[in-house]
């Protein structure tokens, strides 16, 4: 009789359990950060075609809003780690993802060596009016026959051949589809999948497919007898001792649990220690994503979203409503640090170093998208004009909005971002001074932001009043890289 579940069937068997859990909690911390879901890269207000939240706001709403109140809090129970911590929960499902594509390829590589694509693979059309067959059998409260010679009926082996063949590969190719550095290297791509909203959208219901799945599955263990199929995935074979199969599947199941509890503790109780550790494993993925592609994305004037949003609040205080009002006359930004030739440039200056205009689309991390005409300064004609030392490696960006007074929630200090010195010298990093063919609007950053298109909206600073050439950012605020990684704990790099 064919070994029908030999053991690297039933050790990846529970890895694939172990790490859909993982990134089902964390995708849902991904998703409470921006609880809505879109067919339209414009993200229009009110026009999502899902929403998990009761909080409405408008484009025309009255009072000045930003993304960062459509955040919802969600239960640890629910989410990785929960309670609003976006920057956590990416941690968790950027470190798992490599994990479970990893033992997903070795379980494809082991079902073709081993010659196991027979149980999974159907080779004739008739399996599809079988497999409806079966269903209806089930449906009469009766257990349809197996295919002879195999361990399932037609309607599982079906189901698992569109479960792995299938829902995994697009459940892999719609995350890329929603990388920053992905679609700005290749804007093609995702327009496969009709735009990044497209793809989150299908994303999101690929996760209710494995969700719906995990439960069938379930309920056909217990309606073949716990016992018996206890037996077969978690011992190898359904003659083996059942009260071990049954012990040892339970004991599996309560240390996933238990798994669970502790690192939603550890994570919300050491949230640093957490961001350090998990980082060993993200940042290098992040980094190498962010350093492979180049931007190459230009859309045409049509593609401009109608309505923009916007992630945070612009400072506060009598000097900077002064400096706006005067229409930023006397407006400097100073650029040194590790440069030959330290400036102090105003607006005009910074548009006499040249200028560039692209149409693109920004990618916030929340998860919303829009698309807009940005014009400014190439951020390598001012490399040019400073010629940073050879000891210089990242560009520090210094804001001009007091986090404290206009986010709050705990958090302090004037907002920074770092980035590494390789991705300013990219044609399409610029220092925007005008926003859809106008001078740049307060709430989007005026008098000067910056726009790096390989990258998350975060570190696209807003209201710059200064940048540094450093040689390794960890001496400035918390030492992390940027005030999200301080004090939200973001990764640094952020193609992803």
């Amino acid at each position: 009789m064919p070994s029908f579940f030999p053991w690297w069937v039933v050790i990846t068997h529970f890895l694939n359990i172990f790490f859909l859990l993982l990134l089902a909690r964390s995708g849902l911390e991904v998703l409470s950060a921006f609880p809505k879901l879109y067919w339209n890269d414009d993200c229009p207000p009110g026009r999502e075609w899902a929403r998990f939240s009761k909080k409405m706001y408008g484009a025309d709403s009255r009072r000045m809003w930003s993304s960062l109140d459509e955040e919802e809090s969600w239960s640890p129970v629910v989410a990785l780690p929960g309670r609003k911590n976006l920057g956590l929960g990416r941690h968790w499902h950027f470190m798992t993802v490599q994990f479970w594509i990893l033992t997903g390829a070795v379980y494809v590589v082991l079902v073709f060596a081993t010659g196991y694509w027979r149980y999974l693979i159907p080779t004739r059309w008739e399996i599809v009016p079988e497999a409806i067959r079966a269903v209806g059998t089930y449906l009469h409260f009766q257990l349809p026959s197996k295919l002879p010679g195999q361990p399932f009926e037609a309607a599982q082996k079906l189901t698992y051949f569109l479960l792995i063949f299938v829902l995994a590969p697009v459940q892999i190719a719609t995350g890329a589809a929603m990388s920053p550095s992905v679609l700005a290297r290749f804007p093609r791509y995702g327009k496969l999948f009709g735009g990044k909203q497209g793809a989150r959208s299908l994303h999101f219901l690929g996760l209710c497919a494995f969700a719906a799945f995990t439960a069938l599955h379930t309920f056909m263990v217990i309606v073949h007898g716990v016992p018996k199929e206890f037996a077969s995935i978690v011992l190898g074979d359904e003659h083996a001792n059942r009260t071990l199969a049954v012990s040892v599947g339970l004991l599996g199941i309560f240390g996933i649990l238990l798994f669970h509890v502790i690192i939603s503790w550890f994570s919300l109780r050491y949230r640093r220690a957490t961001q350090r550790l998990l980082g060993v494993m993200v940042d290098p993925f992040e980094r190498v994503i962010s350093r492979t592609f180049t931007s190459r994305q230009h859309f045409a004037r049509g593609d401009i979203s109608p309505y923009h949003r916007v992630n945070g609040y612009p400072p506060t205080g009598a000097d900077y409503e002064q400096m706006a009002a005067d229409g930023f006359t006397d407006y400097r930004l100073a650029v040194g640090g590790l440069v030959e030739h330290p400036v102090s440039l105003s607006l005009e200056q910074l548009r006499g170093l040249g200028r560039r205009s692209q149409i693109v689309k920004h990618n916030c991390i929340q998860g919303w998208t829009a698309v807009a005409e940005w014009g400014g300064v190439p951020l390598s004609a001012v490399l040019a004009l400073v010629c940073p030392t050879a000891q210089a490696h990242y560009v520090v960006f210094y804001a001009m909005d007091d986090k404290g007074l206009t986010e709050g929630e705990g958090r302090y200090g004037f907002f920074y971002e770092s980035m590494e010195l390789h991705l300013a010298t990219n044609p399409q990093t610029i220092l925007a001074l005008e926003m859809n063919g106008a001078p740049l609007p307060i709430e989007h950053g005026a008098p000067v932001r910056l726009r790096v298109e390989t990258q998350l909206g975060f570190k696209m600073v807003k209201w710059i009043k200064a940048i540094e050439f450093v040689a390794d950012p960890a001496d400035i605020g918390m030492g992390m890289g940027g005030w999200r990684e301080d004090q939200q704990y973001y990764a640094n790099a952020a193609g992803i």
